[in-house]
């Protein structure tokens, strides 16, 4: 079974009318994905109840969004990511699923929504991630603010785990967002620095590093994340590299997947990087001082995010002793 899920996706929109920016590219066919990265389609009956809750709160979800191969998996224990400001962004990364164009007005009640849902769902760990909106003054600092200030009062049990945009010449919305103090904040770097111009051209490598080196020097207390996806042309010397600036930004949770390529419309996979090579990636990077490393081919930045922040938790707890 591949990784191809059928999903109800609020009569998505597909194609051309989900990636304008895209549809006088050349197609890159999609190659045959190894028997390592494929999945079975969800059946869980705990899955259509956790898609019903979305529905029912009227939330979007990065599952879906971006055609997560693991969200079978993940929606039949309860756990979604929330994708906050819409479902529309405005950048046009090559690599990614979710619809690009000019949003919608923010909704001033989504934060309470989102916090039911999570209060509902009874969630230990919550993932909360949203588009680029580089059409607000801000980028949506605030919203992100209110949604943790929200989720602290209707679900307080709940650790909370941001996955943000850049912030991108948005002088002061990082500041708003750190002094809500989620516990984990996530910004992913994506790929190497090399391949910015064709695969998230509207980002820049150095500032996405400085973000995260700012989170820790507002509030050390917070544990910082990033990510990459592998198998797009990057080499190992790259990734090593790659490595060693996030250490140096004192990142404490370092993930590495394998890319999928959505559509044919998007960036062609370079190759399938074989599960040895993640491990090698994986030992290397704990070798490098991660506190946590999660590096298989179906790693995903929210992808058991609960089961790691306990992990994560108990890491800096041992470095702390050990001190």
């Amino acid at each position: 079974m591949s990784t191809r899920v059928e999903i109800d996706h609020r009569a998505a929109r597909t194609g051309a009318d989900r990636h304008p920016e895209k549809a006088n590219r050349p197609d890159n066919p999609i190659q045959r994905k190894p028997a390592w990265i494929r999945v079975k389609a969800p059946t869980s009956p705990i899955y259509r109840e956790t898609q019903a809750l979305m529905r029912a709160n009227n939330l979007v979800t990065v599952c879906e969004e971006a055609a997560c191969p693991n969200i079978g998996e993940c929606w039949s224990q309860r756990h979604a990511t929330m994708m906050i400001m819409g479902d529309t962004c405005t950048r046009a990364c090559s690599f990614c699923n979710v619809a690009t164009g000019m949003p919608k007005a923010l909704d001033a009640d989504e934060p309470n929504r989102v916090a039911d849902a999570v209060a509902k769902l009874g969630l230990r760990h919550v993932v909360i991630t949203s588009v680029d909106r580089d059409d607000l003054k801000d980028g949506g600092a605030e919203h992100f603010a209110q949604t943790i200030r929200a989720l602290r009062q209707a679900a307080p049990d709940t650790t909370v785990e941001i996955l943000t945009p850049d912030f991108l010449r948005k002088d002061g919305a990082l500041e708003v967002v750190v002094a809500a103090r989620p516990d984990v904040f996530n910004h992913n770097l994506e790929t190497v620095p090399a391949l910015y111009p064709t695969i998230r051209p509207g980002a820049r490598y150095y500032h996405s590093l400085r973000l995260l080196d700012r989170v820790k020097q507002l509030d050390p207390s917070i544990f910082t994340k990033s990510g990459i996806m592998v198998g797009l042309g990057e080499k190992r010397i790259e990734v090593l590299q790659v490595m060693d600036d996030l250490r140096s930004a004192d990142v404490d949770f370092l993930t590495i997947g394998q890319y999928l390529q959505p559509t044919v419309k998007h960036a062609a996979v370079d190759r399938f990087v074989t599960p040895e090579e993640f491990e090698d990636y994986a030992s290397a990077a704990r070798g490098k001082g991660f506190l946590l490393v999660s590096s298989t081919p179906l790693t995903r930045s929210s992808y058991h995010a609960d089961r790691d922040f306990a992990a994560l938790r108990d890491a800096r707890a041992a470095k702390l002793k050990a001190a």
